[in-house]
């Protein structure tokens, strides 16, 4: 029976073998649920880059519109930040366009984790198409959380919470005290999601940045349930 683990931050990656496995990298606020909206609303892919410098040159040499953010606020030079709503705004038309962004943590997260089998970008927002990949998939799970800065990020563990009670009693989600863990949080929170993640110390700077409508829309769950971020070659498409 494949079995679902959790990595609570990407500095923790080295203590995983990913080879084999299904890596699903999440950062709910905001970085994946950005790219799964950017995808989501017709942008055609998406390079992921750790560095600023990385995501000019990429803008530049791939004639694609740039996303970028740091400390939460959008980097001053690119044409978009970290928000969902950057790929809902009918006045900047995405449709058709590729996309580079580079976020604090979870693109990064993204390039440490290029060792699995598969890569694949997870959300509240396109739950469903992560189960039913790793479903038919039939490998062990690997749910990587971004985190903050390193450290531990509530909404993140919750998802991969989420994910593993979907993916029971086909995967094994007790033999990780990571996963037990996470699926407790999970099933504490997921009566009322919004009010649980508002404890978050990480839901707490991005409202206190004035980003509280992004928050309210990274928890709609299966709001994009066919759209699957996928790693193919040195980019994200959907494979949903």
């Amino acid at each position: 029976m494949p079995k679902v683990d959790i990595c609570f931050s990407p500095e923790l990656l080295h203590l995983y073998d990913l080879r084999g496995r299904v890596a699903v990298i999440v950062d709910i606020l905001r970085a994946s649920s950005t790219i799964v909206t950017a995808l989501g609303e017709g942008v055609t892919h998406v390079f992921p880059v750790a560095s600023l410098d990385e995501c000019t040159a990429y803008g530049q040499q791939h004639g694609c519109l740039t996303a970028a953010e740091r400390d939460g606020l959008p980097a001053p030079g690119f044409d978009l930040g970290n928000s969902p709503f950057g790929f809902l705004d009918e006045a900047r038309p995405v449709r058709g366009r590729a996309l580079t962004i580079s976020t604090t943590n979870g693109t990064a997260a993204l390039r440490r984790s290029l060792a699995a089998e598969a890569v694949v970008v997870g959300a509240f927002l396109n739950l469903e198409a992560v189960a039913a990949f790793a479903r038919a998939q039939g490998r062990d799970v690997l749910v990587v959380c971004a985190g903050w800065k390193g450290q531990f990020c509530l909404e993140d563990t919750v998802f991969g919470g989420a994910l593993a009670e979907r993916l029971a009693p086909d995967f094994d989600v007790r033999s990780s005290d990571a996963t037990l863990a996470a699926l407790h949080l999970w099933q504490q929170g997921k009566g009322d999601l919004s009010a649980y993640l508002l404890q978050s110390a990480h839901v707490r700077r991005l409202n206190s940045l004035e980003a509280s409508k992004d928050f309210a829309f990274c928890l709609r769950v299966d709001a994009y349930a066919d759209v699957l971020p996928i790693w193919r070659d040195d980019r994200l498409v959907n494979n949903g």
